[in-house]
Order: structure tokens, then C-alpha cells, then sequence
């Protein structure tokens, strides 16, 4: 099996070599189409027991696609590495490399104790900036604060 940032940087249909796929009806609003056919997309990473889903589409393919982006993500909340500097310092959340960029930007915040002001001066930011960064997206947000708390130290505010 691959490491984390290798399985980050594989394309879809790279990555859905070392998955498990399952597709199953959805269930919800969507009309007969939805209910009658098998779109909903299940994708397990077992070596890492991780798993991902969507239905959100009508497409078996989009639904596919999306689950996959979701299962990157997943992976680069759940695996630690030894921080290692990305290539850039900054990188837009519709970028493919987003997921590989969270993963090393958590595992700077994870071997600073979760302190982003001294993550920041590691990272080459200001504080302010890497707050920003972390802001831009909620779920990572909400997670840094949930580890800040476990960590026990205060929530930041964007």
C-alpha cells in the first residue's frame, strides 16, 4: 500500500485501484430516477479503515467523483506524518493538491502542539495568514478548534 501523500496525489482511477467501491440506492428526494437505480457511491480505503460516500448526484460517475475527493480529505484528517515543508504556501480549495496541502499543513499544526502562531513562523506567515487559512475552510476550522480544545487550549475566531 502506498503512503498518505502518494494515495493524496493519485488521479481517480489510480486511487480506486487500493478501494473498495459499493454502490447502493439512495434514498431521499430525487424522484423514481433516484430510488430505482444504484448511484450512491460508498469508497473504503481499508488498509486505513476509511470510508467516504455520496449520493448527491444522479450520476453513479459524479457521485463516484465526489466521494473520492471526499475520501482524500478524510485521509489527510486521519494520518500523521513527520512535517514535511509543502512545495508552495498557498493553495486554493478547488486545487487537486488541496488534500496533500491539509495533510501537511495538519501535520506542521500537530508537531506544534496545535499553536498556530508558532506554526505560522515554521510555515514563512504571519499568524493572521495561516488563521485565514485554516478559516477559508469550515471543516478544517472546526477541527483545528476541536484539536485545540483536546489539546487544552482555547478556540481561535477567524
Amino acid at each position: 500500500m502506498p503512503d498518505r501523500d502518494t494515495l493524496l496525489l493519485m488521479d481517480d482511477e489510480e486511487l480506486v485501484r487500493y478501494c473498495r467501491l459499493e454502490f447502493f440506492k439512495a434514498t431521499g428526494n430525487g424522484g423514481q430516477k433516484r430510488n430505482k437505480t444504484s448511484s450512491a457511491v460508498r469508497v473504503t480505503l481499508e488498509e486505513y479503515s476509511i470510508t467516504a460516500e455520496d449520493c448527491s448526484e444522479r450520476s453513479q460517475h459524479r457521485n463516484r467523483a465526489t466521494a473520492l475527493v471526499k475520501l482524500r480529505k478524510r485521509l489527510a484528517y486521519a494520518v500523521r506524518r513527520e512535517y514535511i515543508p509543502p512545495e508552495q504556501t498557498v493553495c486554493s480549495l478547488e486545487n487537486k493538491m488541496y488534500p496533500l496541502f491539509l495533510a501537511k499543513l495538519l501535520d506542521l499544526l500537530d508537531s506544534c502542539a496545535w499553536d498556530y502562531r508558532k506554526a505560522a513562523e515554521t510555515f514563512g506567515v504571519t499568524a493572521t495568514s495561516l488563521l485565514k487559512m485554516i478559516a477559508r475552510d469550515s471543516e478544517f476550522f472546526i477541527y483545528y478548534n476541536n484539536m485545540r480544545k483536546s489539546a487544552g487550549l482555547p478556540a481561535v475566531h477567524p
